[in-house]
Protein backbone atom coordinates (compact mmCIF):
# COMPACT_ATOMS: atom_id res chain seq x y z
CA UNK A 1 0.00 0.00 0.00
CA UNK A 2 3.04 2.58 0.47
CA UNK A 3 4.63 1.33 -2.74
CA UNK A 4 1.39 2.45 -4.73
CA UNK A 5 1.08 5.27 -2.82
CA UNK A 6 4.36 6.71 -3.08
CA UNK A 7 3.82 5.80 -6.70
CA UNK A 8 0.92 7.58 -6.62
CA UNK A 9 2.60 10.91 -5.84
CA UNK A 10 5.68 10.59 -7.79
CA UNK A 11 5.64 13.19 -10.41
CA UNK A 12 6.86 10.66 -12.81
CA UNK A 13 4.00 8.76 -12.51
CA UNK A 14 1.88 11.60 -12.76
CA UNK A 15 3.14 12.83 -15.95
CA UNK A 16 2.80 9.44 -17.79
CA UNK A 17 -0.81 9.10 -17.12
CA UNK A 18 -1.22 12.68 -18.13
CA UNK A 19 0.30 12.31 -21.00
CA UNK A 20 -1.32 8.78 -21.54
CA UNK A 21 -4.88 10.61 -20.78
CA UNK A 22 -4.21 13.17 -23.41
CA UNK A 23 -3.12 11.17 -25.96
CA UNK A 24 -6.16 8.52 -25.50
CA UNK A 25 -8.34 11.00 -25.40
CA UNK A 26 -7.16 12.76 -28.68
CA UNK A 27 -7.12 9.80 -30.34
CA UNK A 28 -10.81 9.11 -29.45
CA UNK A 29 -12.25 11.88 -30.52
CA UNK A 30 -10.17 11.21 -33.78
CA UNK A 31 -11.46 7.80 -34.16
CA UNK A 32 -15.42 8.84 -33.31
CA UNK A 33 -15.35 12.00 -35.51
CA UNK A 34 -13.24 11.56 -38.53
CA UNK A 35 -14.94 8.65 -39.77
CA UNK A 36 -17.99 10.30 -40.35
CA UNK A 37 -16.39 13.19 -41.75
CA UNK A 38 -15.10 10.69 -44.31
CA UNK A 39 -18.37 8.64 -44.90
CA UNK A 40 -19.68 12.35 -46.20
CA UNK A 41 -17.01 13.27 -47.44
CA UNK A 42 -17.18 10.23 -49.85
CA UNK A 43 -20.61 9.87 -50.20
CA UNK A 44 -20.65 13.84 -51.52
CA UNK A 45 -17.99 12.69 -54.31
CA UNK A 46 -19.86 9.66 -55.57
CA UNK A 47 -22.84 11.57 -55.74
CA UNK A 48 -21.01 14.06 -57.93
CA UNK A 49 -19.79 11.24 -59.97
CA UNK A 50 -22.98 10.06 -60.56
CA UNK A 51 -24.40 13.10 -61.76
CA UNK A 52 -21.34 13.42 -63.99
CA UNK A 53 -22.59 9.43 -65.55
CA UNK A 54 -26.19 10.55 -65.46
CA UNK A 55 -25.09 13.35 -67.79
CA UNK A 56 -23.07 11.56 -69.96
CA UNK A 57 -25.47 8.74 -70.36
CA UNK A 58 -27.93 11.35 -71.61
CA UNK A 59 -26.07 12.99 -73.79
CA UNK A 60 -24.97 9.69 -75.02
CA UNK A 61 -28.64 8.65 -75.38
CA UNK A 62 -29.86 11.51 -76.83
CA UNK A 63 -27.51 11.66 -79.77
CA UNK A 64 -27.59 8.08 -80.65
CA UNK A 65 -31.91 9.29 -80.89
CA UNK A 66 -30.61 12.41 -83.45
CA UNK A 67 -28.10 10.35 -85.18
CA UNK A 68 -30.95 7.72 -85.83
CA UNK A 69 -34.25 9.79 -86.54
CA UNK A 70 -32.32 12.12 -88.88
CA UNK A 71 -30.32 9.45 -90.63
CA UNK A 72 -29.44 10.18 -94.84
CA UNK A 73 -31.86 13.69 -94.42
CA UNK A 74 -34.97 11.40 -94.02
CA UNK A 75 -35.88 11.62 -90.67
CA UNK A 76 -37.60 8.83 -88.69
CA UNK A 77 -40.20 9.74 -85.55
CA UNK A 78 -39.22 9.72 -82.26
CA UNK A 79 -42.29 9.16 -81.55
CA UNK A 80 -45.06 7.82 -83.42
CA UNK A 81 -48.98 7.55 -83.32
CA UNK A 82 -51.45 8.20 -82.23
CA UNK A 83 -51.79 7.31 -79.25
CA UNK A 84 -48.03 8.48 -78.97
CA UNK A 85 -45.03 5.73 -78.59
CA UNK A 86 -41.23 5.35 -79.13
CA UNK A 87 -40.40 4.55 -82.70
CA UNK A 88 -39.19 1.55 -84.55
CA UNK A 89 -36.24 3.45 -85.26
CA UNK A 90 -35.65 4.69 -81.32
CA UNK A 91 -36.20 0.40 -80.37
CA UNK A 92 -34.27 -0.43 -82.89
CA UNK A 93 -31.46 2.38 -81.96
CA UNK A 94 -31.08 1.91 -78.10
CA UNK A 95 -32.68 -1.53 -77.44
CA UNK A 96 -32.01 -3.91 -80.60
CA UNK A 97 -28.83 -2.81 -81.19
CA UNK A 98 -27.87 -3.18 -77.38
CA UNK A 99 -26.76 0.93 -77.04
CA UNK A 100 -27.58 0.78 -73.50
CA UNK A 101 -26.96 -2.24 -72.45
CA UNK A 102 -23.38 -1.68 -73.78
CA UNK A 103 -22.97 1.83 -71.88
CA UNK A 104 -24.59 0.91 -68.78
CA UNK A 105 -21.84 -1.05 -66.90
CA UNK A 106 -18.97 1.28 -68.90
CA UNK A 107 -20.49 4.46 -68.70
CA UNK A 108 -23.37 3.88 -66.02
CA UNK A 109 -22.00 1.76 -63.43
CA UNK A 110 -25.56 1.65 -62.03
CA UNK A 111 -29.14 0.66 -62.63
CA UNK A 112 -30.31 2.13 -66.11
CA UNK A 113 -33.90 3.81 -66.93
CA UNK A 114 -34.80 5.52 -69.95
CA UNK A 115 -37.92 7.76 -70.12
CA UNK A 116 -39.17 9.39 -73.58
CA UNK A 117 -42.18 11.85 -73.12
CA UNK A 118 -43.83 13.39 -75.67
CA UNK A 119 -42.79 16.96 -74.11
CA UNK A 120 -41.65 18.77 -70.58
CA UNK A 121 -44.47 18.23 -68.20
CA UNK A 122 -46.05 14.87 -69.53
CA UNK A 123 -45.46 11.33 -68.82
CA UNK A 124 -43.37 9.02 -70.45
CA UNK A 125 -44.59 7.06 -73.05
CA UNK A 126 -41.75 4.89 -73.89
CA UNK A 127 -39.61 2.79 -70.19
CA UNK A 128 -36.18 1.49 -71.14
CA UNK A 129 -34.65 -0.19 -68.00
CA UNK A 130 -31.49 -1.97 -67.29
CA UNK A 131 -30.12 -3.30 -64.21
CA UNK A 132 -26.60 -4.86 -63.47
CA UNK A 133 -26.67 -7.76 -61.26
CA UNK A 134 -25.05 -7.20 -58.28
CA UNK A 135 -21.71 -9.65 -59.42
CA UNK A 136 -20.91 -6.92 -62.35
CA UNK A 137 -19.00 -4.53 -59.70
CA UNK A 138 -15.61 -4.79 -59.16
CA UNK A 139 -14.17 -6.61 -55.97
CA UNK A 140 -14.79 -4.37 -53.12
CA UNK A 141 -18.02 -2.19 -54.68
CA UNK A 142 -21.03 -2.10 -53.40
CA UNK A 143 -24.29 -0.60 -54.29
CA UNK A 144 -25.24 2.89 -52.76
CA UNK A 145 -28.61 4.57 -52.23
CA UNK A 146 -28.09 7.38 -54.79
CA UNK A 147 -30.63 8.24 -57.74
CA UNK A 148 -29.86 11.17 -59.92
CA UNK A 149 -31.87 11.47 -63.46
CA UNK A 150 -30.77 14.20 -66.35
CA UNK A 151 -32.58 15.25 -69.34
CA UNK A 152 -31.90 15.76 -72.86
CA UNK A 153 -34.11 17.54 -75.34
CA UNK A 154 -34.39 15.90 -79.14
CA UNK A 155 -36.23 17.40 -81.82
CA UNK A 156 -38.91 15.63 -83.60
CA UNK A 157 -38.45 16.93 -87.01
CA UNK A 158 -40.09 13.87 -88.61
CA UNK A 159 -43.61 15.62 -87.19
CA UNK A 160 -42.77 18.82 -89.43
CA UNK A 161 -41.01 20.58 -92.98
CA UNK A 162 -39.17 23.19 -90.53
CA UNK A 163 -36.22 21.70 -87.91
CA UNK A 164 -37.16 25.11 -86.30
CA UNK A 165 -40.65 24.21 -85.59
CA UNK A 166 -40.06 20.48 -84.95
CA UNK A 167 -41.64 19.91 -81.17
CA UNK A 168 -39.05 18.46 -78.87
CA UNK A 169 -39.25 15.06 -77.27
CA UNK A 170 -38.38 15.31 -73.83
CA UNK A 171 -35.38 12.37 -72.97
CA UNK A 172 -34.77 11.36 -69.06
CA UNK A 173 -32.06 9.05 -68.00
CA UNK A 174 -32.35 7.96 -64.65
CA UNK A 175 -29.13 6.13 -62.92
CA UNK A 176 -29.84 4.24 -59.57
CA UNK A 177 -27.98 2.01 -56.93
CA UNK A 178 -24.47 2.97 -58.79
CA UNK A 179 -21.78 1.00 -57.39
CA UNK A 180 -19.17 2.36 -55.55
CA UNK A 181 -16.12 2.32 -53.64
CA UNK A 182 -17.50 4.26 -50.35
CA UNK A 183 -17.54 1.31 -47.86
CA UNK A 184 -14.76 -0.34 -48.51
CA UNK A 185 -12.83 2.84 -48.70
CA UNK A 186 -14.43 4.00 -45.41
CA UNK A 187 -13.44 0.88 -43.80
CA UNK A 188 -10.45 0.38 -44.99
CA UNK A 189 -9.20 4.01 -43.31
CA UNK A 190 -11.20 3.33 -40.15
CA UNK A 191 -8.64 -0.02 -40.17
CA UNK A 192 -5.87 1.94 -40.71
CA UNK A 193 -6.59 4.54 -37.74
CA UNK A 194 -7.28 2.22 -35.59
CA UNK A 195 -3.69 0.47 -35.78
CA UNK A 196 -2.37 3.93 -36.02
CA UNK A 197 -3.86 5.22 -32.46
CA UNK A 198 -2.72 1.65 -31.05
CA UNK A 199 0.85 2.13 -32.93
CA UNK A 200 0.64 5.86 -31.16
CA UNK A 201 -0.50 4.99 -27.54
CA UNK A 202 2.57 2.57 -27.37
CA UNK A 203 4.34 5.15 -28.87
CA UNK A 204 3.20 7.61 -25.94
CA UNK A 205 3.74 5.28 -23.18
CA UNK A 206 7.60 5.03 -24.68
CA UNK A 207 7.47 8.81 -25.05
CA UNK A 208 6.15 9.66 -21.44
CA UNK A 209 8.29 7.19 -19.84
CA UNK A 210 11.42 9.05 -21.63
CA UNK A 211 9.69 12.64 -21.00
CA UNK A 212 9.51 11.50 -17.17
CA UNK A 213 12.69 10.35 -17.13
CA UNK A 214 14.26 13.42 -18.61
CA UNK A 215 12.38 15.79 -16.35
CA UNK A 216 12.75 14.02 -13.49
CA UNK A 217 16.39 13.50 -13.85
CA UNK A 218 19.10 13.90 -10.71
CA UNK A 219 18.90 17.74 -9.62
CA UNK A 220 21.92 19.80 -11.26
CA UNK A 221 24.26 21.54 -8.42
CA UNK A 222 22.60 25.08 -7.50
CA UNK A 223 26.02 25.62 -5.93
CA UNK A 224 27.74 25.45 -9.25
CA UNK A 225 25.42 27.71 -10.69
CA UNK A 226 25.58 30.16 -7.62
CA UNK A 227 29.61 30.27 -7.86
CA UNK A 228 29.22 31.09 -12.11
CA UNK A 229 26.75 33.76 -11.44
CA UNK A 230 29.12 35.34 -8.71
CA UNK A 231 32.15 35.03 -11.07
CA UNK A 232 30.17 36.79 -13.69
CA UNK A 233 29.05 34.67 -15.36
CA UNK A 234 25.48 36.09 -15.97
CA UNK A 235 23.65 34.18 -18.43
CA UNK A 236 24.29 31.12 -16.19
CA UNK A 237 20.47 29.55 -15.76
CA UNK A 238 19.17 26.15 -14.50
CA UNK A 239 16.97 23.90 -16.45
CA UNK A 240 14.14 24.08 -14.09
CA UNK A 241 12.15 21.30 -16.10
CA UNK A 242 15.15 18.77 -14.60
CA UNK A 243 13.76 19.31 -10.74
CA UNK A 244 11.10 16.27 -10.13
CA UNK A 245 10.07 18.07 -6.23
CA UNK A 246 7.51 21.56 -6.36
CA UNK A 247 10.36 22.48 -3.72
CA UNK A 248 13.11 22.57 -5.83
CA UNK A 249 11.45 23.36 -9.20
CA UNK A 250 10.52 26.75 -6.84
CA UNK A 251 14.41 27.25 -5.86
CA UNK A 252 15.26 26.80 -9.51
CA UNK A 253 13.00 28.72 -10.91
CA UNK A 254 13.64 31.12 -8.15
CA UNK A 255 17.19 31.09 -8.70
CA UNK A 256 16.27 32.09 -12.84
CA UNK A 257 14.64 34.67 -11.83
CA UNK A 258 17.04 36.45 -9.82
CA UNK A 259 19.30 35.74 -12.77
CA UNK A 260 17.56 37.41 -15.04
CA UNK A 261 16.49 40.61 -12.69
CA UNK A 262 20.29 40.98 -12.22
CA UNK A 263 21.14 40.36 -16.00
CA UNK A 264 18.55 42.91 -16.72
CA UNK A 265 19.86 45.56 -14.34
CA UNK A 266 23.04 45.15 -15.63
CA UNK A 267 22.32 45.27 -19.32
CA UNK A 268 20.27 48.74 -18.87
CA UNK A 269 23.34 50.32 -16.65
CA UNK A 270 25.44 48.92 -19.60
CA UNK A 271 23.07 50.37 -22.27
CA UNK A 272 22.48 54.08 -20.50
CA UNK A 273 26.48 53.81 -19.99
CA UNK A 274 26.89 53.08 -24.10
CA UNK A 275 24.31 55.51 -25.00
CA UNK A 276 25.56 57.86 -22.70
CA UNK A 277 29.32 58.22 -24.33
CA UNK A 278 28.13 57.58 -27.85
CA UNK A 279 25.86 60.38 -26.68
CA UNK A 280 28.67 62.69 -25.73
CA UNK A 281 30.73 61.56 -28.57
CA UNK A 282 28.16 62.94 -30.89
CA UNK A 283 27.58 66.10 -29.43
CA UNK A 284 31.20 66.83 -29.61
CA UNK A 285 31.84 65.99 -32.55
CA UNK A 286 29.25 67.80 -34.14
CA UNK A 287 30.06 70.90 -31.66
CA UNK A 288 33.56 71.19 -33.51
CA UNK A 289 32.40 72.31 -36.75
CA UNK A 290 30.72 75.26 -35.27
CA UNK A 291 32.81 75.73 -32.43
CA UNK A 292 36.21 76.05 -35.32
CA UNK A 293 34.19 77.85 -37.59
CA UNK A 294 33.86 80.79 -35.00
CA UNK A 295 37.75 80.25 -33.48
CA UNK A 296 38.49 80.78 -37.22
CA UNK A 297 36.61 84.16 -38.15
CA UNK A 298 38.26 85.73 -34.66
CA UNK A 299 41.27 84.94 -35.41
CA UNK A 300 41.26 86.57 -38.81
CA UNK A 301 39.59 89.76 -37.49
CA UNK A 302 42.04 90.26 -34.98
CA UNK A 303 44.76 89.75 -37.67
CA UNK A 304 43.16 92.58 -39.43
CA UNK A 305 40.76 90.95 -41.86
CA UNK A 306 38.15 93.21 -39.93
CA UNK A 307 39.59 96.20 -41.31
CA UNK A 308 38.06 95.72 -44.93
CA UNK A 309 33.84 96.71 -44.05
CA UNK A 310 32.88 93.98 -46.73
CA UNK A 311 34.90 91.26 -45.19
CA UNK A 312 34.20 92.13 -41.76
CA UNK A 313 30.44 92.46 -42.74
CA UNK A 314 30.95 89.05 -44.01
CA UNK A 315 32.53 87.54 -41.46
CA UNK A 316 30.38 88.28 -38.86
CA UNK A 317 27.41 87.02 -40.83
CA UNK A 318 29.18 83.88 -41.07
CA UNK A 319 29.60 83.70 -37.20
CA UNK A 320 25.87 85.12 -36.90
CA UNK A 321 25.45 81.87 -38.92
CA UNK A 322 27.24 79.30 -37.32
CA UNK A 323 26.10 80.91 -33.22
CA UNK A 324 22.34 80.22 -35.05
CA UNK A 325 23.62 76.27 -35.81
CA UNK A 326 24.98 76.11 -32.39
CA UNK A 327 21.76 77.33 -31.01
CA UNK A 328 19.78 75.09 -33.38
CA UNK A 329 22.31 72.03 -32.25
CA UNK A 330 21.76 72.68 -28.49
CA UNK A 331 17.76 72.91 -28.99
CA UNK A 332 18.02 69.37 -31.16
CA UNK A 333 20.01 67.85 -28.50
CA UNK A 334 18.12 68.75 -25.44
CA UNK A 335 14.69 67.75 -27.03
CA UNK A 336 16.49 64.12 -28.16
CA UNK A 337 18.02 63.85 -24.86
CA UNK A 338 14.64 64.65 -22.95
CA UNK A 339 13.00 61.73 -25.53
CA UNK A 340 15.72 59.31 -24.72
CA UNK A 341 15.75 59.93 -21.18
CA UNK A 342 11.69 59.17 -20.85
CA UNK A 343 11.54 62.55 -19.40
CA UNK A 344 8.88 63.76 -21.86
CA UNK A 345 5.52 63.12 -20.81
CA UNK A 346 2.57 63.11 -23.89
CA UNK A 347 -0.55 65.62 -23.03
CA UNK A 348 -2.74 63.14 -25.09
CA UNK A 349 -6.59 64.36 -25.97
CA UNK A 350 -8.67 63.51 -29.00
CA UNK A 351 -8.43 66.78 -31.16
CA UNK A 352 -9.07 67.40 -34.79
CA UNK A 353 -5.45 66.44 -36.45
CA UNK A 354 -6.28 69.23 -39.46
CA UNK A 355 -5.31 71.79 -37.09
CA UNK A 356 -2.19 70.35 -36.35
CA UNK A 357 -0.93 69.50 -40.47
CA UNK A 358 -2.35 73.12 -41.30
CA UNK A 359 -0.10 75.03 -39.04
CA UNK A 360 2.93 72.99 -39.62
CA UNK A 361 2.30 73.70 -43.49
CA UNK A 362 1.56 77.46 -42.47
CA UNK A 363 5.35 77.82 -40.68
CA UNK A 364 6.85 76.04 -43.83
CA UNK A 365 5.03 78.10 -46.50
CA UNK A 366 7.75 81.36 -46.27
CA UNK A 367 10.33 78.77 -46.95
CA UNK A 368 8.94 77.11 -50.00
CA UNK A 369 7.70 80.11 -51.23
CA UNK A 370 11.27 81.66 -51.12
CA UNK A 371 12.70 78.61 -52.52
CA UNK A 372 10.13 78.57 -55.33
CA UNK A 373 8.33 75.40 -54.07
CA UNK A 374 4.90 74.17 -54.99
CA UNK A 375 3.90 73.22 -51.09
CA UNK A 376 0.12 71.17 -51.31
CA UNK A 377 -1.81 70.32 -48.64
CA UNK A 378 -4.60 68.07 -49.19
CA UNK A 379 -7.30 67.50 -46.04
CA UNK A 380 -10.27 65.56 -45.92
CA UNK A 381 -13.65 67.45 -45.24
CA UNK A 382 -14.36 65.62 -41.77
CA UNK A 383 -12.62 66.04 -38.98
CA UNK A 384 -9.66 63.57 -38.45
CA UNK A 385 -10.44 63.33 -34.36
CA UNK A 386 -7.38 61.41 -32.87
CA UNK A 387 -5.60 60.55 -29.66
CA UNK A 388 -2.68 62.81 -30.06
CA UNK A 389 -0.12 65.74 -28.56
CA UNK A 390 -0.74 68.71 -30.42
CA UNK A 391 2.88 70.28 -30.19
CA UNK A 392 4.50 66.86 -30.36
CA UNK A 393 3.06 65.90 -33.79
CA UNK A 394 3.22 69.69 -34.91
CA UNK A 395 6.59 69.16 -34.33
CA UNK A 396 6.50 65.74 -36.26
CA UNK A 397 5.12 68.00 -39.05
CA UNK A 398 7.53 70.46 -38.74
CA UNK A 399 10.36 68.42 -39.28
CA UNK A 400 9.17 65.94 -41.82
CA UNK A 401 8.23 69.27 -44.07
CA UNK A 402 11.14 71.02 -43.40
CA UNK A 403 13.52 68.54 -44.42
CA UNK A 404 11.19 67.72 -47.83
CA UNK A 405 11.44 71.77 -48.64
CA UNK A 406 15.03 71.60 -47.73
CA UNK A 407 16.19 69.17 -50.25
CA UNK A 408 13.57 69.46 -52.95
CA UNK A 409 14.88 72.20 -55.91
CA UNK A 410 13.23 75.36 -57.04
CA UNK A 411 10.14 74.47 -59.08
CA UNK A 412 9.65 71.33 -56.94
CA UNK A 413 6.92 70.03 -55.21
CA UNK A 414 5.92 69.06 -51.55
CA UNK A 415 2.60 67.25 -50.84
CA UNK A 416 0.95 66.93 -47.17
CA UNK A 417 -1.93 64.45 -46.72
CA UNK A 418 -4.20 63.26 -44.04
CA UNK A 419 -6.62 60.68 -44.20
CA UNK A 420 -8.15 58.80 -41.60
CA UNK A 421 -7.78 55.25 -41.14
CA UNK A 422 -9.56 52.01 -40.04
CA UNK A 423 -6.83 51.54 -37.01
CA UNK A 424 -6.13 55.50 -36.83
CA UNK A 425 -5.13 58.38 -38.91
CA UNK A 426 -2.40 58.45 -41.70
CA UNK A 427 -0.09 61.36 -42.55
CA UNK A 428 1.95 60.85 -45.79
CA UNK A 429 4.60 63.49 -46.73
CA UNK A 430 5.96 63.23 -50.54
CA UNK A 431 8.41 65.25 -52.59
CA UNK A 432 9.96 65.26 -55.65
CA UNK A 433 13.11 66.01 -54.42
CA UNK A 434 16.40 64.61 -55.25
CA UNK A 435 15.61 61.25 -52.92
CA UNK A 436 18.17 59.12 -50.94
CA UNK A 437 20.19 55.96 -51.83
CA UNK A 438 18.48 52.51 -50.97
CA UNK A 439 22.07 51.76 -49.28
CA UNK A 440 21.10 54.54 -46.69
CA UNK A 441 17.45 54.38 -46.08
CA UNK A 442 18.06 51.61 -42.83
CA UNK A 443 19.97 54.63 -41.25
CA UNK A 444 17.98 57.33 -41.71
CA UNK A 445 16.52 57.52 -38.35
CA UNK A 446 19.62 57.40 -36.58
CA UNK A 447 20.94 60.83 -34.55
CA UNK A 448 23.25 62.59 -36.48
CA UNK A 449 22.73 60.63 -39.54
CA UNK A 450 22.82 62.75 -42.47
CA UNK A 451 23.99 60.92 -45.30
CA UNK A 452 27.27 59.64 -46.95
CA UNK A 453 26.20 60.17 -50.42
CA UNK A 454 25.66 63.81 -49.99
CA UNK A 455 28.51 65.30 -48.60
CA UNK A 456 27.51 69.29 -49.91
CA UNK A 457 24.36 68.78 -47.58
CA UNK A 458 25.67 67.07 -44.46
CA UNK A 459 26.05 70.96 -42.70
CA UNK A 460 23.05 71.61 -43.63
CA UNK A 461 21.45 69.68 -40.92
CA UNK A 462 21.87 68.47 -37.41
CA UNK A 463 21.43 65.11 -38.06
CA UNK A 464 18.34 64.65 -35.39
CA UNK A 465 15.00 65.72 -37.31
CA UNK A 466 14.08 61.85 -38.24
CA UNK A 467 15.95 60.76 -35.00
CA UNK A 468 13.47 62.99 -32.97
CA UNK A 469 10.47 62.12 -35.75
CA UNK A 470 11.07 58.80 -34.76
CA UNK A 471 10.88 58.87 -30.92
CA UNK A 472 7.63 60.66 -31.00
CA UNK A 473 5.91 58.68 -32.90
CA UNK A 474 7.26 55.79 -30.83
CA UNK A 475 5.74 57.43 -27.88
CA UNK A 476 2.95 57.35 -29.94
CA UNK A 477 2.69 53.72 -30.04
CA UNK A 478 2.50 54.14 -33.75
CA UNK A 479 4.54 53.74 -36.79
CA UNK A 480 6.90 55.97 -39.30
CA UNK A 481 8.49 54.58 -42.32
CA UNK A 482 10.13 56.03 -45.52
CA UNK A 483 10.50 55.00 -48.85
CA UNK A 484 12.80 57.27 -51.52
CA UNK A 485 14.80 56.83 -54.89
CA UNK A 486 17.37 59.20 -56.00
CA UNK A 487 16.22 61.99 -58.30
CA UNK A 488 12.87 60.79 -57.87
CA UNK A 489 11.62 62.22 -54.34
CA UNK A 490 10.83 60.96 -51.06
CA UNK A 491 7.54 59.88 -49.45
CA UNK A 492 7.29 59.32 -45.42
CA UNK A 493 4.50 58.09 -44.00
CA UNK A 494 3.46 58.32 -40.51
CA UNK A 495 0.37 55.87 -38.85
CA UNK A 496 -0.86 57.12 -35.91
CA UNK A 497 -3.33 53.89 -33.35
CA UNK A 498 -6.41 55.26 -32.64
CA UNK A 499 -6.45 53.79 -29.58
CA UNK A 500 -3.28 54.10 -26.95
CA UNK A 501 -3.88 51.21 -24.68
CA UNK A 502 -5.99 53.64 -22.58
CA UNK A 503 -3.55 56.28 -22.16
CA UNK A 504 -6.21 59.25 -23.17
CA UNK A 505 -6.81 61.23 -20.49
CA UNK A 506 -6.44 65.26 -19.83
CA UNK A 507 -3.64 66.90 -21.02
CA UNK A 508 -1.22 66.51 -18.58
CA UNK A 509 1.97 68.32 -17.42
CA UNK A 510 5.49 67.01 -18.95
CA UNK A 511 8.50 68.36 -20.03
CA UNK A 512 7.61 71.59 -22.33
CA UNK A 513 9.67 71.97 -25.63
CA UNK A 514 9.46 74.15 -28.12
CA UNK A 515 8.52 72.99 -31.87
CA UNK A 516 12.25 71.54 -33.26
CA UNK A 517 13.90 72.74 -36.36
CA UNK A 518 14.02 70.29 -39.11
CA UNK A 519 17.12 68.61 -39.69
Amino acid sequence: MRVLRTLADSFRVRLVLAIFMVVSMALAIVLIALPRQLDSYFAQQDAQNLKARTDAMATLVGNQIIVVTTLAGNPFPVLQGPPLRASRAVIQALEATGFVRRLTPTVALADVRVDIAPARGEDPVYTLTYSLPDSAGEPGQSREALTHSSSFAVPDVFWTEDPAAAPERLVTVTLSSPFTFREQTVTTLVNVMTGAAIAALGASIVAAVLLAQWLTSPVRRLTQASRALAAGRLDVRVRQSQFGSPELAELAGSFNEMAERLQESIDIISADRDRSRAFVADVSHELRTPIAALRTFNELLRQGAGEDPATREEFLDQCQRQIERLDWLATNLLEQSKLDSGLVSLGLRTDDLRAVVESAAQQAQPVADRKGIDLVIDLPADPVRQPHDPPRIGQVLTNLIGNACKFTPAGGRVDVELRATPTGARIVVTDTGMGIPAEELPHVFERFWRGAKRPELRASGSGLGLSIVKSIVDMHEGDVSITSAPDVGTRVIVDLPGDLDGRLAAPTVGVSSSVGTPA
